[in-house]
């Protein structure tokens, strides 16, 4: 195996020498290519998410090719601009001269991706990297096989292989890629391992974007719509069942609503699943038997009270869309991210507490609020911090080329999405270009008395 990925790297590498990559028609081609195996490959694909997750096709679409389809047009849109030099001032002691930044591939990218979205959270940051002009190794995730396994055909079929190679695998392979010297590495996925793509990275130097996760939290004022407020909290908690990274994690309720939204939430499973979600064929199911176990034993675990759901089956790795009510901050439903279709529903006095509540604990992925006040909003934002925000939504806001998506703290480092997902593939090289004339001797020693005083006068 070291070999041969050995042997891969340096002919990925040889390629990038070569500058195949360079040339912004090459690029703007590959990454038409990459929409065309998203659209020609899409029943295969969709067949692959569902055997992986249950993925109902409307969702898989949504959620995995459509948006990344979409994503690609902003860049094909926007890549000769994103690409230009970008002139910056030249203060007065420096002219005459020109100073730009221009943008350059690193070189040899490293892709790591999850199974929950396996070909959104591949596939996307797959094509910042070609956008911006540099070779790519993409790891899709084991735990996904079949979805692994088609997007490695697919990428065979319809992607340049001179610059673009998938690894399929599971731990050992990932370990193999993390000891070679990659350019940059792009990892997706949970904290733990995100140190150790961090560790493997520090020996050579290699920068790092970590798209990591965490708790993230849901305040809900008493002031709000509190049914559509549910209606947007279930729908990014149990899309996926529940298997999204900036799925609403907990929930935080004014006291004086506590009530209703947890009658609202009830309403909003029932319409969206019906009275059985495990007969619903818009509902996934959990991603192995591991993860099954994990949130069963959350379940079992907990003494708070299912409002809603509570139920599962190990044989078809269903786990009922769950509201608990009743729990505490020191529950261990409250430990660590649920990655699961389990959401907690704390009363908190006012939003202060609530405040108070999030910012004592880490950073999260994503921080969502429900209120009609402009200034309960402001009063949130000022007084916690979060990778990103949703105001009256959850989930959608990675959907918007122009935001920034990525972690603070222990919830990641670096971004991507639109503009800022070629900015994270590329160098920021910094060029001042000045004339041989005038060439003053001013700046030249001896410093006499006159030059130094010449040089106070300009600086």
């Amino acid at each position: 195996m070291t070999s041969s990925v050995s042997a891969m790297l340096t002919s990925l590498r040889r390629t990038f020498d070569e500058g195949l990559t360079r040339p912004l028609e090459w690029r703007r081609e590959e990454l038409r290519s990459v929409q065309r195996m998203l659209r020609e490959g899409e029943d295969e694909l969709l067949e692959a998410l569902h055997a992986d997750l249950g993925k109902p096709a409307a969702e898989a679409r949504l959620t995995d090719l459509s948006l990344v389809a979409a994503e690609i047009d902003v860049m094909l849109r926007n890549l000769g601009r994103w690409s230009r030099p970008e002139r910056v001032h030249m203060p007065a002691m420096q002219q005459p001269g020109h100073a730009s930044v221009i943008r350059e591939p690193l070189g040899v990218a490293l892709v790591i991706s999850p199974w929950n979205y396996p070909v959104q959270l591949l596939v996307l940051p797959m094509a910042a990297a070609i956008g911006a002009g540099n070779c790519v190794v993409a790891k899709p995730s084991e735990l996904a096989p079949r979805t692994s396994a088609a997007i490695a055909r697919l990428a065979t079929r319809y992607l340049d292989g001179r610059a673009v190679a998938v690894v399929e695998g599971g731990v050992a392979e990932t370990q193999e890629l993390l000891g070679q010297p990659f350019d940059t590495i792009f990892y997706t996925g949970n904290g733990r391992v995100g140190r150790i793509v961090m560790e493997a990275a520090a020996r050579h130097l290699t920068p790092v974007t970590l798209e990591l996760g965490g708790k993230s939290p849901t305040i809900v004022d008493a002031d709000t719509d509190i049914a559509v407020a549910a209606r947007r909290i279930a729908w990014g908690k149990f899309m996926n069942a529940g298997q999204t990274c900036v799925a609403p994690d907990y929930v935080l309720v004014h006291r004086a609503a506590a009530d209703e939204l947890v009658d609202a939430l009830r309403t909003s499973v029932r319409a969206f699943y019906g009275e059985d979600p495990r007969r619903s064929p818009d509902y996934g199911r959990i991603v192995n038997d591991h993860h099954f176990d994990r949130l069963h034993g959350l379940l079992a675990s907990t003494e708070a009270t299912p409002a809603v759901g509570g139920g599962s089956d190990r044989a078809q790795r269903y786990i009922a869309p769950t509201i608990l009510t009743g729990v505490g901050p020191a529950d261990a439903v409250m430990d660590d991210e649920i990655f699961g279709p389990i959401l907690p529903v704390l009363e908190v006095d006012d939003l202060d507490a609530a405040v108070r509540f999030v910012g004592q604990r880490p950073k999260p992925l994503a921080l969502y609020v429900f209120s009609r006040s402009k200034e309960s909003v402001e009063k949130v934002l000022a007084g916690t911090s979060s990778g990103g925000v949703g105001v009256n939504c959850t989930v959608v806001q990675l959907a918007i080329p122009g935001l920034p998506f990525g972690g603070v703290g222990p919830s990641g480092m670096g971004s991507y999405h639109g503009r800022h997902g070629f900015e994270t593939f590329s160098h920021r090289r910094a060029v001042l270009s000045k004339p041989t004339t005038p060439d003053l001797p001013v700046q030249y020693p001896p410093y006499t008395a006159a030059k130094e005083w010449l040089l106070k006068k300009l600086l």
